[in-house]
């Protein structure tokens, strides 16, 4: 009995002895961030926990502007009115770009007879006046089948649909509503998987761990697309901007009342340290070694706010976002 008395009292003391380091937002940037906590936790043998939300960017940047978590997961910049709301609440914050990802418009395998999609086709099936109205494949292309699609998509609160949106409509959240919508990706997935006549959009990262029950389609770019070409998702169309205009950074936020805490800034260092070993492995594609330097700069020199006051983002490439980086 005196044993089991001992034996609680020392898992008591352990977990009074754990700190706790909030992470929420993207379910995009999730598979990244649970990779590093798990390395993370196990370097500083658990005495430090890390729990990872998946509330979606726009959940997780609500949660961050109350003061609720530490780091905020995104998958696309901060927008204005989410700089209001942490101004208002006195949240100041560390902008941090750890990986580059694409949005992948997919459809199901069983689908033979399209291989590439335009961006104009894209807004015609997508924008809020195609709703309850267009719903067959040759109501976009009349040489496209006569039968009823099914639509998979990100959910309001989440990064991918504020990008995919913008890219697409040329207004964030811009978007039919009568579709399969989901903060979790891995619905998504299924929900593509598992219809003969589904198309949707999801992560790149989980398109590739899904790709035998998936088929991505190449996208025309359009006037402003480097190429005139279809072009598939991959690393190399990534790393070279020709994948235009569904390729995308993503970001943590750190706050910085959180990173005066000796924890949180162990780990955010941690976190650009290792990631041009852990973005590749969970199948994003990692930035360039100087940008995860600057990053780290910025953050020891205490330079707050972002590089995203105004303007467009779509389309931006890995040589753009080190010029912003650099003129920070």
């Amino acid at each position: 009995m005196k044993t089991l008395i001992v034996l609680l009292s020392l898992i008591a003391l352990n977990v009074q002895a754990q700190t706790l380091i909030k992470v929420d937002g993207s379910s995009t940037v999730y598979p990244i961030t649970e990779a590093m906590a798990e390395e993370f936790q196990a370097m500083k043998k658990n005495t430090v926990k890390v729990t990872a939300g998946i509330s979606g960017t726009g959940g997780g940047f609500k949660k961050f502007c109350r003061g609720e978590i530490d780091i905020q997961d995104a998958s696309r910049p901060i927008t204005k009115a989410e700089m209001e709301d942490c101004k208002k609440a006195g949240i100041q914050y560390f902008e941090l770009p750890i990986a580059y990802d694409a949005t992948v418009v997919a459809v199901n395998p069983k689908n033979t007879w399209l291989k590439e999609i335009s961006v104009a086709d894209l807004k015609k099936m997508w924008e809020p006046s195609a709703m309850s109205t267009i719903k067959k494949w040759n109501q976009i292309n009349p040489a496209w089948p006569n039968e009823e699609f099914k639509l998979f998509g990100a959910g309001s609160d989440s990064g991918t649909f504020d990008y995919f949106t913008e890219a697409i409509m040329g207004k964030a959240k811009s978007s039919r509503g009568d579709y399969t919508a989901s903060e979790d990706d891995n619905t998504l997935v299924k929900g593509i998987a598992g219809e003969k006549n589904a198309i949707g959009y999801l992560p790149m990262s989980y398109f590739i761990e899904n790709k035998k029950s998936l088929k991505a389609l190449a996208i025309l770019g359009g006037d402003k697309a480097p190429v005139k070409t279809g072009v598939l998702p991959s690393k190399e169309t990534v790393e070279n901007g020709t994948y235009f205009p569904l390729s995308r950074p993503l970001f943590i936020y750190v706050s910085q009342a959180s990173a005066k805490r000796p924890e949180v800034a162990e780990f955010v260092k941690f976190y650009l340290k290792k990631a041009p070993e852990i973005v590749p492995a969970v199948k994003y594609v990692a930035l360039p070694a100087k940008v995860y330097t600057m990053a780290e700069e910025h953050f020891t020199k205490g330079k707050m706010g972002t590089v995203f006051a105004a303007g467009n983002h779509v389309g931006l490439k890995i040589e753009d976002l080190m010029k912003k980086e650099a003129s920070f």
